[in-house]
């Protein structure tokens, strides 16, 4: 694990306790470690750590999630708010960490998923049920309705209550259908989870997570989560800062 540079006032330090930090799970495919930049999220005041798992090439399903539990053990500060968030693969990486919790369920304060697959049996997705596709490599064998590892890392599966998410999703996705995270959000809708999504112009690994409209959308679910109004002076100020 490896935590990202922290420059400039309102980001992380040891003595501002009340700032979240933020856990990202890089995207690959489960499959490989993707150089992904998360670096847009320090500007918005949140300290950024970059977890590691083993791939799927590795060990299979669910040993990714428990290789996140030992990370976010370790990067969990108490007293601030814990964030999971993460891209494509690593999107369903959070979504799993989040919504069934470190220890138990509600420990983690918030999950942000940008452009995540979440059920491999999804009717309009056949391609995650062709041999030798991610979720293939994951699992060990093809996604199967009524196989346990298949239900197992369905996100759906453990829908759970009250831990807000935030999902971001490119209508022009060919790899990850933007239904995927579209379905998702009105079943978190339907279990009482607060829920931010947002649809946008892009396809898979096209969108610029540094965007004005991206960024705003960010910080005001961040905002949220923190309990404190967007203009509120309390904000450390790379939030309240990265008005467009």
């Amino acid at each position: 694990m490896r935590c990202g540079e922290h420059h400039g006032i309102g980001l992380w330090s040891t003595v501002m306790v009340n700032q979240a930090v933020v856990l990202w799970i890089h995207g690959g495919g489960w499959h490989s470690r993707e150089a992904s930049d998360a670096s847009w999220l320090e500007g918005l005041g949140v300290r950024l750590v970059h977890a590691r798992f083993r791939l799927s090439g590795e060990a299979r399903w669910p040993a990714q999630l428990e290789d996140l539990r030992s990370e976010a053990r370790a990067a969990r500060v108490p007293g601030s708010p814990f964030i999971v968030a993460g891209d494509s693969s690593g999107g369903h990486l959070a979504l799993q960490l989040g919504l069934r919790g470190v220890e138990r369920p509600g420990d983690v304060d918030a999950i942000m998923a940008l452009e995540p697959p979440v059920d491999p049996l999804a009717a309009d997705w056949p391609r995650a049920r062709a041999e030798g596709n991610p979720w293939d490599r994951l699992l060990g064998h093809l996604p199967a309705p009524g196989d346990t590892a298949t239900r197992d890392c369905t996100v759906t599966t453990h829908i759970g209550t009250g831990t807000p998410v935030l999902l971001l999703h490119g209508l022009d996705d060919t790899v990850i259908p933007p239904t995927q995270g579209l379905d998702l959000a009105a079943a978190l809708l339907r279990a009482g989870h607060r829920v931010h999504a947002m649809t946008t112009a892009g396809g898979h690994g096209e969108l610029d997570f540094g965007r004005s409209d991206i960024t705003e959308f960010v910080r005001q679910f961040l905002s949220e989560v923190l309990g404190q109004r967007p203009d509120d002076t309390r904000l450390p100020r790379g939030v309240a800062e990265s008005r467009h």
